[in-house]
């Protein structure tokens, strides 16, 4: 791998990542506004332009924050479990497909960090790696109370996995292929592809 495709990985993860964490800083905002209008009031509106710089402040807030462990809790588990968490949520975009090809200084740069040919299978995969996040922040607390919600969390996730599971053996059945891109491709024509008995494809 040269130099320059090293660095087109490096700031597509970035830009990446930094999207993924504004998205969700702002719709977290968009909540408070929207609820806070339905209540009759404005909602933030302190910081910036109607508290547009709201979110940047809670994250700044956040980092500075006073981290608080439990004397009795195992600290190394404590701390390490929530990065399980936050590292298969944001490992997990790196198989989804956010467009096709972009050019860019006279090379092409595909709008996806990695083209895995059995990309559903990685993304489930992290998400069931992000379980043991949620049973090892109950369970190195010390407590039995959070234990017990750790695991009522994790059970709740493995439940939810089954059912998404099996949701997507139908995309998988009418694209033949577990690649995301694959997926995307199988659709760019058309909302519906209905296989007819035949094998032939039909478009609606």
């Amino acid at each position: 791998m040269d130099i320059t495709t090293l660095i087109i990985m490096l700031l597509k993860i970035i830009v990446i990542f930094v999207a993924m964490l504004l998205g969700v800083a702002y719709t977290t905002w968009l909540e408070r506004k929207v609820l806070g209008h339905m209540q009759i009031r404005y909602g933030p509106m302190r910081t910036g332009w109607h508290g547009l710089l709201q979110p940047i402040a809670d994250g700044i807030k956040l980092v500075f924050k006073e981290d608080i462990v439990v004397d009795s809790a195992n600290k190394f588990i404590y701390i390490l479990s929530p990065f399980i968490v936050a590292v298969c949520a944001f490992a997990s975009f790196a198989v989804v497909p956010f467009g096709y090809e972009l050019t860019l200084f006279g090379q092409s740069v595909p709008l996806r960090i990695a083209d895995v040919n059995i990309g559903i299978l990685y993304v489930f995969a992290l998400s069931s790696l992000s379980v043991y996040g949620v049973t090892l922040a109950g369970w190195s607390s010390n407590n039995k109370y959070a234990l017990m919600g750790g695991l009522r969390g994790s059970a709740q996730m493995v439940s939810y996995e089954l059912s998404a599971g099996l949701s997507i053996i139908g995309v998988l059945m009418l694209t033949g292929s577990l690649s995301m891109v694959e997926i995307v491709n199988a659709q760019s024509d058309g909302w519906f592809i209905i296989i007819l008995t035949s094998g032939e494809e039909q478009l609606l």
